[in-house]
């Protein structure tokens, strides 16, 4: 498989994406964007050969002083279908984010960005919860 494969993965994404964001395209070819204060990025890769995915990463919140944050995520705050989230300790806090990756060879606009946006809303619905707490 080539970059070529990934690009064009990448340029679906950016297609869907689109529709609700201003998106940027890094010199690497990663999208980013934000949505309700959550920072995300999509980038391609190939697993293996013929597998190629795209890796969702959404940095949910920072430096939470809160230290019940890792509870809280353990036990499902703005818990989605989408994603998996991870807590960890910064200097100056907790922070969360939310990562999702799916093979997208093959697939359409529309049903990209569907997927897309059911990661992006799960992490916008974690990062109301954990700073509104």
């Amino acid at each position: 498989m080539t970059d070529d494969v990934i690009a064009g993965m990448l340029a679906t994404a950016r297609g869907a994406l689109e529709r609700f964001h201003d998106v940027q395209v890094d010199d690497d070819g990663a999208l980013t964007f934000a949505h309700g204060g959550v920072l995300c990025v999509v980038q391609g890769t190939e697993l293996e050969e013929g597998l190629p995915v795209l890796n969702i990463t959404c940095v949910v919140a920072w430096d939470l002083s809160d230290d019940d944050v890792p509870r809280r995520v353990g036990l499902g705050i703005g818990e989605g279908l989408f994603g998996t989230p991870r807590v960890v300790q910064g200097e100056r806090g907790w922070d969360v984010t939310l990562r999702y990756a799916f093979p997208a060879l093959g697939l359409a606009e529309q049903p990209m960005g569907t997927l897309l946006m059911l990661v992006v809303s799960s992490a916008s619905s974690m990062r109301a919860e954990l700073v509104e707490a």
